[in-house]
């Protein structure tokens, strides 16, 4: 029924099994005249009930969910151990007013952390101008993957937008899953819990079950 926990099962060498009517969208960028990603644009909704299976080999030919294919291809899907907290792995760069914190591991290269002139970790020298730092801030909260997050200042916890309790379906990319959803692992541990996230539904990631940018570089499409 909706309204019960949600959470997002991990199968080995299998689907995700989403429980507790999480609302299923897609979501896909505006960009500039350059092609630059400038911000999130909501689309339609994806009726899909309170539960429901989703692919992660990439091959279903009924994407985004699951058909089963996983089991005739022989789907690995194997999932890389989870390597301390977001916390402990991120490398950070100090501004003025901000640091930014950077986990290259997540990384989904959706783009909102730089444009044809200038990038985050650039413009965190210019912080000092209030514009460029609010600038920054902006392209950080765009950021689907978490990969990028930042804090004022240096012990302070990480500020975070305010994110639906949703699964985003990205075009020929990542599933964006926000609002702090629980995802357990096939052998039953909770990964690190956080606002942002991307699971991989390409298949080919080598970060399983999350997504380390892997969709683009074998050229998927759903």
């Amino acid at each position: 029924m909706a309204g019960e926990t949600h959470k997002i099962r991990v199968r080995s060498k299998g689907p995700y099994v989403v429980e507790g009517g999480i609302p299923l969208v897609r979501k896909e960028q505006v960009v500039s005249e350059h092609g630059e990603p400038l911000t999130w644009k909501r689309g339609e909704s994806i009726p899909c009930g309170d539960d429901y299976v989703l692919c992660r080999c990439g091959e279903s030919g009924n994407k985004p969910f699951c058909d089963g294919t996983h089991r005739s291809i022989g789907f690995d899907g194997a999932e890389a151990p989870e390597a301390a907290t977001f916390a402990q792995r991120q490398v950070t760069y100090e501004g003025t007013g901000i640091q930014i914190k950077d986990d290259r591991s997540l990384c989904m290269h959706a783009g909102f952390c730089g444009n044809q002139v200038t990038n985050v970790w650039k413009m965190s020298q210019s912080s000092d101008d209030t514009r460029v730092r609010a600038q920054i801030m902006a392209m950080i909260e765009r950021c689907p993957s978490g990969a990028l997050a930042y804090s004022v200042e240096k012990d302070d916890a990480d500020i975070e937008p305010s994110l639906p309790k949703e699964i985003a379906l990205t075009p020929d990319g990542a599933l964006w899953v926000s609002g702090g959803i629980p995802i357990e692992r096939s052998d039953g541990r909770i990964l690190e819990t956080r606002n942002r996230v991307t699971l991989c539904r390409c298949g080919a990631s080598k970060n399983k079950p999350l997504c380390d940018g892997s969709h683009k570089d074998i050229g998927f499409s759903g």
